[in-house]
């Protein structure tokens, strides 16, 4: 009998305790993933190539009219991109990553967009290239902004038949209050926005995500030097306003704000700069009989930017 026994468990088939293994294997494993993320395929090599050529290779600085590239990192940032529409070029995604529904809806995300490179890389290479952030095995990497020149914003609306109504940021070093005056501009039918070219927030992919995709229709110009670029407007036609807790004039009480106008929005703690506020044509004051002191700069830019459409009609 123990010999039967012996011979019995010899046999090949079911054998007590195997269920559980054998409906575990016939479970779904996902889609297929691209052939850059498959370990041994020929466009996974070159992917890999590329990717350490990339983390070798200093990150670019702007120049003229272009930002530097940046990195979006870790698990939540990226998907976060990836929804919103910032735009991007690559996304790196460590080899033997944990597939949690982030990374598949990450790739899903850079997959359905297109244009977006897939790139498998090792956890050393992420490491190097984000400074040693937590990446969480996902990074995707920004192309750098093109700007506009501040002169290009008013010249567009000229040659359209329309007085310009453009938004110029002095001091403001919040890439999200620069996305929420994008914003406003977009929904008030503005001409773009003008950041300074240094101490000041730049279109980063926090800028891109709080314009909630505005920014892909509303162009930002960085000027070198903002007093000079002001100077160029006035010249041009163009009334420079500039907002100020110590306005002479309410904006309800300003004309200008009906023909072409450039409104200037400082830091909510400083406020204007010494020479930007006596480059001005007029300082205006939002009232607020509610006792606060200050708007952020995004919130006091669409106050005045809706004014301005209602004059406007």
């Amino acid at each position: 009998m123990a010999a039967n026994n012996r011979r019995m468990s010899g046999k090949k088939g079911a054998q007590v305790g195997s269920g559980g293994q054998r409906r575990r294997g016939l479970e779904g494993k996902g889609p297929t993933p691209p052939a850059e993320m498959r370990k041994g395929h020929k466009k996974n090599r070159i992917a890999t190539a590329k990717t350490k050529q990339a983390a070798r290779r200093p990150a670019p600085r702007g120049r003229g009219g272009k930002s530097a590239s940046e990195l979006v990192v870790g698990r939540n940032p990226v998907v976060e991109a990836l929804r919103e529409g910032v735009p991007a070029s690559t996304l790196y995604v460590q080899q033997f990553i944990d597939n949690d529904e982030r990374v598949r809806e990450a790739l899903q995300l850079a997959a359905e967009r297109g244009g977006i490179n897939l790139m498998e890389a090792p956890r050393p290479e992420l490491d190097r290239m984000t400074n040693g952030l937590n990446h969480q095995g996902l990074v995707l990497q920004v192309p750098p902004y093109e700007y506009a020149h501040p002169e290009d914003l008013a010249a567009a609306a000229f040659d359209a038949g329309e007085d310009p109504l453009i938004v110029a940021l002095d001091g403001v070093t919040d890439p999200r209050n620069l996305g929420a005056v994008v914003r406003s501009v977009s929904a008030f039918g503005g001409h773009g926005v003008v950041v300074p070219e240094r101490r000041a927030a730049g279109m980063t992919a926090g800028a891109w995500k709080t314009s909630a995709g505005t920014a892909a229709r509303t162009p930002v110009a960085r000027a070198t030097n903002l007093t000079r670029a002001l100077e160029a407007y006035k010249k041009a036609g163009i009334a420079v306003v500039g907002l100020a807790a110590d306005g002479e004039a309410e904006i309800g009480q300003l004309e200008a704000l009906q023909g072409p106008v450039v409104i200037v929005v400082g830091s909510e703690g400083k406020g204007l700069s010494r020479l930007v506020g006596e480059t001005c044509d007029f300082r205006v004051r939002i009232p607020m009989p509610g006792g606060a002191e200050s708007l952020n700069a995004g919130v006091a830019a669409g106050v005045v930017l809706y004014e301005a459409a209602r004059r406007r009609g």
